[in-house]
């Protein structure tokens, strides 16, 4: 895989981060591709030449995305699979398809997602966010494990927030059954548990070849608030002005959907990286510690050891994992 180390910024689109940067021969998943920044991550990695699996739950969708990348570049190889990740059984089935299909994997980037949804269960009883977010990638990110460690060298780049910030992982109550639910500490529990997951993988499967990031994509305007209400949009904002307020007026900046998808493709794919893993990545660069909560950064939580390697035996036994 050619490239260069050319530094990147807020500002770099996904185009700009994968100029010169050669994948034919190698393969990527990414979840959540039927639209918004997963769509943008699937149509970069194409058009420099990579195999790109589209993963989303409506197939007509996956149809149109696929049909827009194959438009948009001649001679595209993508192809889609449909994918609950709300749904184990889904994602079971997903794998299964996928390794019937290709048996190395160079990049797989999790970036299907909700945000602070109303209250509810996955079909499997776990609550909706930290079920879709976290604990189906989970499933799919081992299941899919062996055909990662085959390619000796590829990357799993977990999507998570700023909004980790929101809330750290509640291990006496992962599922809101005993504490009054809050959308907003729901999603942020899961993104952290997005980054805590990106530290084990790192820390287990390294030695195989595979690393793994956790990408805060920025602030962009997608449908990933749909499920938001008025009182949600105006809770955000508050934060959102709190956070400029805060560092003096820089502290949060609105992305276009290209620049979103930058820092995801920059993970899977720079060679800066190599070499590094279990890092949390923003604005196209290594994140660095949080100095205040809500502008940059991440915190120290979502980043430590004990409690990613917590959050993977709780995870392995709720989607029915046996312990390596």
């Amino acid at each position: 895989m050619e490239g260069s180390n050319a530094v990147f910024d807020a500002s770099s689109t996904a185009d700009e981060v994968l100029s010169g940067v050669d994948l034919r021969g190698r393969t990527a998943i990414v979840t959540g591709a039927s639209g918004g920044i997963g769509l943008e991550t699937a149509r970069a990695l194409a058009s420099r030449g990579a195999h790109v699996v589209l993963a989303a739950r409506d197939a007509a969708k996956l149809e149109f995305a696929l049909e827009f990348i194959r438009g948009a570049h001649n001679g595209a190889s993508v192809e889609s699979l449909t994918i609950d990740l709300a749904s184990l059984s889904s994602v079971r089935s997903f794998s299964d398809d996928l390794l019937a299909r290709h048996a190395t994997i160079h990049m797989l980037i999790n970036n299907a997602g909700v945000m602070c949804t109303p209250f509810g269960h996955t079909a499997d009883g776990y609550e909706l966010q930290l079920g879709t977010n976290h604990l189906g990638h989970f499933l799919l990110t081992n299941l899919l494990m062996p055909a990662l460690t085959v390619a000796e060298s590829a990357r799993v780049v977990n999507l998570t927030s700023a909004g980790h910030s929101m809330g750290n992982v509640d291990f006496d109550d992962p599922n809101f059954e005993h504490r009054e639910y809050d959308g907003w500490a729901a999603y942020g529990q899961s993104k952290t548990a997005n980054i805590l997951c990106a530290v084990s993988v790192d820390e287990k499967f390294a030695k195989h070849g595979v690393r793994a990031f956790a990408v805060h994509p920025g602030g962009i305007q997608t449908d990933l608030g749909r499920y938001m209400t008025k009182d949600d949009i105006a809770a955000l904002m508050a934060r959102i002005r709190h956070a400029g307020e805060a560092s003096g007026g820089a502290g949060f900046r609105w992305k276009t959907i290209p620049q979103g998808a930058a820092t995801s493709v920059w993970a899977a794919t720079s060679p800066f990286l190599d070499g590094v893993g279990g890092r949390y990545c923003e604005d196209c660069a290594l994140g660095s510690p949080a100095a205040q909560v809500g502008v940059g950064g991440y915190q120290a939580y979502a980043v430590d050891p004990h409690a990613a390697a917590r959050l993977w035996t709780l995870s392995e036994q709720l989607v029915g994992l046996a312990s390596a």
